[in-house]
């Protein structure tokens, strides 16, 4: 069985504006430590899988920028979409070009931008997933929850599989009932307390084979593209292909234009200290936190207030007194105040300078 991790860095990240920006999205910035968090989960995979046989998915205005980051990864092994059009098409393409070097290939699928607290762990969890993908299962990382989260997509666990391990150390398997949308607090707080419910980590694992398999089964037309591509993988017209056929494709998620179809869905159930870092205000779970709780980045103090996320970038100094909860971030060109409970809505801001023409600052 051979690996093939699958890091997806596509995304635009308009939640960590003004850090965040068009060429330097969420998963190119240390948000969670010292190093761009695509970085870090390409360096977490080692010694599980190697880097020659790691591949980055990434668009045209971030080709340069994570060839800088990923010095070691073979130049071959960076595929650049023409443009976004979600998970689904991403997931199809990266799965033709492992299907060249072994069709049944397990891929690790991996979003760029998520946090992960016990390295270790996490590798245990994606080997046993390995085993039920080389199985011939598309399985998932579920990631079971500790509070009622309303942030995240769940999972309603099935039946019990047979397990993957043994002792202290064995992983529990079972079959995905069904996937299930981000909740408000009340339907949260009852997946809790009824338990059978996993966070939806959006990592998965499958064959090259099986994947391409399900897709031509759940979504034909993307099916169709993706055999178009695939015949000019290779050839001088690689790249003319990919441009003419990959825009057409549906902007759908994996999650909805496959999982949700498919018979063959299995989750690991794991703890590895995971977050998807969704806003700033997820900061103060992964970030160290000053006596008070606060989270502080350059030259910043908080004085009489405590749950407070304050970055600044080194140039001038931020003072935050007698408020609780707030996020303040200088980004030299821009500042961004907002409370922690709003930090999902800093995108409104984004699309507001967007409507008023403000696009030198996105």
């Amino acid at each position: 069985m051979k690996l093939f991790p699958v890091v997806m860095a596509g995304g635009s990240g308009t939640r960590f504006w003004p850090l965040s920006r068009k060429n330097r999205p969420k998963q190119f910035l240390p948000l969670d430590g010292d190093e761009p968090m695509l970085a870090a989960t390409v360096n977490r995979l080692p010694p599980l899988a190697r880097i020659q046989d790691t591949f980055v998915v990434c668009g045209p205005n971030h080709a340069a920028a994570a060839r800088r980051i990923l010095r070691k990864l073979p130049r071959e092994n960076l595929i650049v979409e023409p443009c976004p059009r979600n998970t689904a098409p991403c997931i199809g393409l990266a799965a033709l070009h492992v299907t060249r070097r072994d069709p049944k290939g397990v891929m690790i699928m991996l979003p760029a931008d998520h946090h992960v607290a016990r390295p270790d762990a996490m590798r245990e969890a994606l080997a046993a997933g390995a085993q039920l993908a080389f199985e011939g299962a598309v399985a998932t990382i579920g990631i079971r929850p500790d509070r009622p989260e309303t942030g995240y997509g769940y999972l309603k666990v099935g039946a019990r599989l047979k397990a993957l391990g043994r002792g202290k150390k064995a992983f529990h398997p079972s079959r995905v009932e069904r996937f299930v949308e981000k909740p408000d607090v009340v339907t949260a707080s009852r997946y809790l307390a009824e338990g059978g419910y996993l966070w939806n980590s959006g990592i998965f694992l499958f064959r090259a084979d099986v994947i391409l398999e399900e897709i031509r089964r759940a979504m034909p037309v993307l099916g169709e593209q993706l055999a178009v591509i695939e015949k000019s993988l290779g050839t001088p017209s690689y790249g003319r292909t990919l441009a003419r056929v990959f825009p057409a494709a549906p902007s759908i998620s994996i999650d909805y234009g496959v999982m949700e179809k498919s018979q063959r869905i299995a989750v690991v159930p794991a703890e590895f200290g995971w977050s998807d870092v969704g806003s700033f205000a997820a900061l103060s779970e992964v970030r160290e936190l000053d006596d008070l709780g606060n989270v502080l980045q350059g030259d910043a103090i908080v004085i009489d207030g405590h749950d407070n996320v304050v970055l600044g970038n080194g140039k001038r100094p931020i003072a935050v007194v007698g408020v609780d909860g707030l996020v303040v971030v200088d980004a030299g060109d821009a500042v961004l105040v907002v409370r922690k409970e709003k930090a999902q809505d800093v995108r409104k801001a984004v699309e507001e300078l967007k409507r008023r023409g403000r696009g030198s600052l996105l």
